[in-house]
This record gives structure tokens, C-alpha cells and sequence, in this order.
């Protein structure tokens, strides 16, 4: 069910971005004002990227070119990793293996999930952008620009899973990838107006622009992503043969020859086996906190005199003021996301039980309390140092685009931790399931996903308050800006702590892997 909901979700995403511009921008006058604003404003251009003309396609494509290359890119490196290293790595493969089955078939079904996801990407995104009254030639072109970029970064999840022993390297070496593409583009589109940076051809998101939906419709650089993408399986074809199931390409480095204290208990333990994710997040989280902050001093200029702009805006971050409610937005953006990254690190605990590692812990004597606490600790408080170094990359980037670093410090590194109550709820939620209903443990994504895409789409859809309160972040206060009470702080925290004692009480009854 992971693969159809996520292919829903980005198809939802480009259509739903639709409809909302045509009704936002449905003058000439005002899309030519959003679009000369965005151009001029080097912060917005490396967020989003250019804008190519301002038709209302031209506004769409601008808005969700990249945001929806990154989800066809993440559904695509999850979905081969999942089926190729992951299946290798849990011993199931070599089960399969052992019956009439080639050697490539697991790269081959692998590959072609992720074809099939893929083109109802592109198909669909592209019908639903016809269907909200945008020209079919460049609807097609969003579609296919999407759908290519997904494509591409199949192939290096395919290669990736060749290289390294073990699905989290895989993942996040493709992942390395996909950052450093989006840095690149980003790079590129502030330094240069109009697209016309050489970095953004060296980046698949780049490329995914230079499509130029709605704007001339470049056909042939689908291409570029779509042949690479040939290449890199092809490549990992050839890379299967020349090693054994199970094993990798790149071999680990050996340990030491004694284990460091620091692996005596299960808190190093779970250390050692998080810190790199952890790292990756960390520096993920200052560039987007610096990049949200230069962006917030140009917002008055980019939402100009458009009611339905400001609205949206006000709905996601409140009403005190335009530049304090897009910085609440995205404050609160960055507590969704770190929401993301409690869910994940708390269901590295169900990944250590299914790979079989977690009984070979619990044999020795550590208790399954002291076992889930070193993973706990490093979700709730982990998050908090995402949100901690967020909000701090936020003042920096704002503080120094208005001259007045210091001021902005305490007020914005606040609202970004204001937002860990809700953060810890739904951390929470991956505790009681990965406690209570392990095989249902997956079923936490689906609950952050869905705050997310009531916290970020929600407001652009105008949905109801009632709806937008489902999410735990839609009761805090919206800051920097609002009154802050100590009520929504209390009520987040109380299940917060009830959810994660009734998954650890949960933990301690049932089978481990079970």
C-alpha cells in the first residue's frame, strides 16, 4: 500500500497546487507581479527556481517542479532499495534465490516497480493538471519532467544498493545523491536569473526545469534523466554479477580490535547505529533554516497585494503581521519535518528486531526498556537538536538579509522549538505502534505524512479549521508573533508521555519480533 499512497500523494500535490494558483493568481496582473517578484528575489529563485513566463501553467510549474522531483525521487530510491539490498540484507533474497529465480530477477521486479510507479506519476500528475484547465502539451511536459526525475533516481538507488552491505547505506548514499542535486539547482537558479546557470544542468533537478512546462516545452530534456536513468541500471546489471548475495561491492571497513567503552550499553549502541542519520538531518536542517530565513525578508514583496496569497499565508502562520506569519510557517514547516525524523528513528527499533539483531542484545543482559531507551532518547531529543539548529539557521539567514542578527535569536530559535510538543506526539504514535502493533509499525509514516500535508496543503485548500486541527500542530500558538500560553504545551505533552508508556509497556509483553 506504501507505493500507491505515495504516488496519490504527489499526484494530489501537483493538481491540488494547481487549482489553488488558478484561483489565487487569475489575473494577468497579478501573476505578472508574483512572477517578476519571485525572479528578482535570489532566496525564492533558489527554493523554488525560476519562474518561465506568468501563464497560470508557467506559476504551476514554477511552484511544484522541484517539490514534486524530490517526492518522485525519494518514492523511486525507497521502492528499489526496498526490493533489491533490503530483501539481501533480512536473508530473504537469498531464500528466493534458492529456487528458480535469476540473479537480476530482484533488480529486474525491483526496476520495473518503480517504472510502473513512476509513469502513473507522470500520467496522472499530467491528467489531473488538464483536468484543473491547464494546456495538455505542458501538462504532459510537468508530467513527464516528474516522472524522469523519479526515473533517474532509480537508477542510482540501483547502483547504490550494488555498492553498499546494508539498506540504510543504500539509502542514504542515494539520498546523498538526491541532496547534492538539489543543492546544485539551488545554487545555480540564485545565482542566475532566468535558468541559465551551467549548474543547473548538472543537477536531475535542474534538468526537471529546464523542461520548461508551459513555456516552450522542451521536450528533448526529458531525455537527459530518462537516459541516465538507462545507464545506471544498466550499470547495476553488470555490478549484480560481479558479487555474491548478500554481499557488497564496497567492503566495510573492519572495526577496531576492541570495542570502545562507549559500545558497553545499549545507549552507545544505539549511538553508534543513529549518528550518521542524525548528522545528515542536522545539516539538512541548517540549510533549510537559513534558506527559510532569507526568504522571509523578501515576503512582502512576493505575496504583493494578492488577498488569496495572504490569506494562505495568515492561515499557516497566523495573523501578526505578513513577515512574522511566513516565518511561523515555516517554523512550523520545520516541525513537521523533524516529525519525520522521530517517527524514522524510533522504528529503527522495529528494523533491529526484523534483521534479527535486536535478540542478540536482549540475550545478554539488557533489559528491553534499557534497549528501546538508547533509540527513545535519540528520537525525542534528536528532534529537538533538528529544531534547536533550525531555528538558529533561521535567525542567522533572516538576521543577516535585515541587519539585525541578534535580535532575532531568541524569538525565532523559540518558535522553533515551540514546535516539539507535536513533534513528540507523533514520535509517540511510532512508539505505540512499534510497541503495541509491530507489524503496523510502518502505519506511523502515514500519520506524519498526513500532518504534513495538512499543515503545508491544507491552508491552500482552504480546508476547515476542524480538519487542520486533526494535526497536533494546528493547537500551537503561531509564533514568532502570538501570545504564547502554557495550555497547548501541557495538553501536547500529556499524550505525548501516555503514548510512549503504553508502547513501552506494550514492548515489554510481547515477542520480540513478533
Amino acid at each position: 500500500m506504501l507505493l500507491p499512497g505515495w504516488v496519490l500523494v504527489t499526484v494530489l500535490t501537483v493538481t491540488a497546487t494547481a487549482n489553488a494558483f488558478r484561483t489565487l493568481y487569475d489575473t494577468a496582473a497579478s501573476r505578472a507581479d508574483v512572477a517578476r517578484s519571485a525572479g528578482a528575489n535570489a532566496s525564492v529563485r533558489a527554493l523554488y527556481g525560476p519562474v518561465f513566463g506568468d501563464t497560470p501553467g508557467g506559476l504551476v510549474a514554477w511552484r511544484i517542479v522541484v517539490i514534486g522531483g524530490v517526492l518522485a525521487a525519494v518514492m523511486s530510491m525507497v521502492v528499489v532499495v526496498r526490493h533489491t539490498r533490503e530483501e539481501e540484507e533480512t536473508g530473504r533474497q537469498e531464500l528466493l534465490s534458492a529456487g528458480v529465480v535469476g540473479r537480476r530477477a530482484p533488480l529486474t521486479a525491483a526496476l520495473l516497480a518503480a517504472v510502473v510507479a513512476d509513469a502513473a506519476v507522470a500520467l496522472l500528475a499530467a491528467a489531473g493538471l488538464a483536468g484543473a484547465g491547464l494546456p495538455g502539451g505542458g501538462a504532459l511536459a510537468l508530467g513527464l519532467a516528474l516522472g524522469a526525475t523519479g526515473l533517474f533516481f532509480a537508477g542510482v538507488a540501483a547502483v547504490t544498493a550494488q555498492l553498499t552491505e546494508s539498506a540504510r547505506a543504500a539509502r542514504g548514499a542515494a539520498g546523498a545523491v538526491l541532496g547534492l542535486a538539489y543543492l546544485l539547482r539551488a545554487a545555480g537558479d540564485a545565482g542566475a536569473e532566468g535558468g541559465r546557470s551551467p549548474l543547473l544542468w548538472a543537477s536531475p533537478l535542474g534538468w526537471a526545469e529546464q523542461v520548461r512546462a508551459f513555456a516552450g516545452d522542451r521536450w528533448w530534456v526529458v531525455l537527459l534523466p530518462a537516459g541516465t536513468a538507462a545507464v545506471g541500471a544498466g550499470a547495476a546489471y553488470v555490478l549484480t554479477g560481479w558479487r555474491d548475495t548478500g554481499a557488497s561491492l564496497v567492503a566495510a571497513r573492519p572495526g577496531r580490535a576492541a570495542a570502545p567503552r562507549t559500545l558497553g550499553g545499549a545507549h552507545g549502541l544505539a549511538w553508534r547505529l543513529q549518528r550518521g542519520t542524525l548528522l545528515a538531518w542536522l545539516c539538512g536542517f541548517a540549510v533549510a533554516g537559513a534558506l527559510f530565513g532569507a526568504l522571509a525578508d523578501g515576503a512582502a514583496d512576493l505575496v504583493g497585494d494578492n488577498p488569496g496569497t495572504r490569506e494562505i499565508v495568515e492561515r499557516m502562520g497566523g495573523r501578526q503581521g505578513l513577515t512574522n506569519a511566513l516565518l511561523a510557517a515555516m517554523t512550523g514547516l520545520l516541525g513537521m519535518v523533524a516529525a519525520l525524523y522521530g517517527v524514522g528513528s524510533v522504528l529503527r527499533l522495529r528494523a533491529e528486531e526484523t534483521a534479527g539483531r535486536a535478540e542478540s542484545v536482549l540475550a545478554g543482559a539488557v533489559s528491553r526498556l534499557r534497549w528501546a531507551a538508547g533509540h527513545l532518547l535519540l528520537a525525542f531529543l534528536g528532534a529537538a537538536l533538528l529544531l534547536l539548529v533550525g531555528g538558529l539557521a533561521m535567525a542567522l539567514g533572516y538576521g543577516a538579509q535585515a541587519g539585525d542578527v541578534g535580535a532575532r535569536l531568541g524569538p525565532l530559535t523559540g518558535a522553533a522549538l515551540a514546535q516539539l510538543p507535536a513533534v513528540w506526539v507523533l514520535t509517540a504514535v511510532a512508539v505505540l505502534l512499534a510497541g503495541a502493533l509491530p507489524r503496523a509499525a510502518a502505519a506511523a509514516w502515514a500519520v506524519a505524512g498526513a500532518c504534513l500535508a495538512l499543515g503545508w496543503l491544507g491552508p491552500a485548500l482552504k480546508l476547515p479549521q476542524a480538519v487542520l486541527d486533526l494535526s497536533p500542530f494546528g493547537h500551537l500558538p503561531k509564533l514568532p508573533g502570538a501570545e504564547v500560553t502554557a495550555a497547548p504545551f501541557v495538553w501536547l505533552s500529556v499524550p505525548a508521555v501516555l503514548l510512549t508508556v503504553v508502547g513501552l509497556a506494550a514492548l515489554r509483553r510481547r515477542d520480540v519480533s513478533g
